[in-house]
């Protein structure tokens, strides 16, 4: 009997182990993860997920455009594949373009042929778009366990998450002044701030943009694109 508590204690640990890692956005078991860089410079890098998608692409780029503000989109495979031309307005802006995988997935217990077939597809396609420097990832939710990890580091790409991630979610989701002020108080110098914009239902998050982009300047703080803010130290 005792034995059979004390594996299903073990069981029970390693799986609560592996849900930590695998929900972590500063650890990973392999390859080298980044959720912010560690400067005394005040940069920020903004960040941008999923998508693109019709309308809303031209929307977050009108308002970067008249901030003078260069972001970078982790953008799905698929949803390129659908809208080209707005994944193609978005480098011609001269944003940074990242891989957000090709299909979204939780990238959890995948084969590493299912893992290379979503990165591939989708640096095709931002290339394809003619974006030209370098392409870092972003997990699907931030879910990764062994053999993502495993396969980025032995292809030599960065796993980048975030530090600020100030979304809500239900009866929240259009607080756009609370975004703003959760965001204000969580930006760092070397921050990496985690916003969606791309569909109807974050409405609340494209209209705090322009507040979030005013308030971090108004405290001094600089825009920079992830690539641009790994320059400024080490990371941690």
């Amino acid at each position: 009997m005792k034995k059979i508590l004390f594996l299903v204690i073990i069981v029970l640990t390693s799986s609560i182990l592996l849900w930590k890692t695998s929900k972590s956005t500063s650890f990973q078991l392999f390859g080298e993860i980044i959720d912010r860089v560690e400067t005394s410079e005040k940069v920020v890098a903004l960040t941008f997920d999923d998508g693109p998608t019709r309308g809303n692409t031209a929307r977050i780029l009108e308002i970067l455009g008249e901030k003078n503000v260069n972001a970078t989109f982790f953008l799905n495979g698929k949803a390129m594949q659908d809208n080209m031309a707005e994944t193609r307005q978005i480098v011609a802006a001269g944003h940074e373009v990242g891989n957000h995988s090709f299909s979204h997935q939780r990238m959890v217990f995948k084969s590493r042929d299912f893992v290379a077939s979503e990165l591939e597809r989708t640096d095709k396609l931002i290339r394809e778009a003619g974006f030209e420097g370098p392409i870092h990832f972003r997990p699907p939710y931030g879910k990764k366990l062994f053999v993502l990890p495993k396969y980025l580091a032995e292809k030599g790409i960065k796993s980048i998450t975030w530090d600020v991630a100030s979304e809500s979610y239900g009866e929240d989701m259009q607080d756009s002044e609370g975004l703003v002020e959760r965001t204000l108080s969580g930006v760092r110098p070397g921050s990496i701030v985690l916003m969606h914009v791309m569909f109807k239902s974050r409405e609340g998050s494209m209209q705090a943009v322009p507040d979030i982009i005013e308030g971090l300047r108004n405290r001094g703080y600089r825009f920079v694109t992830v690539s641009e803010i790994l320059e400024y130290g080490n990371t941690n």
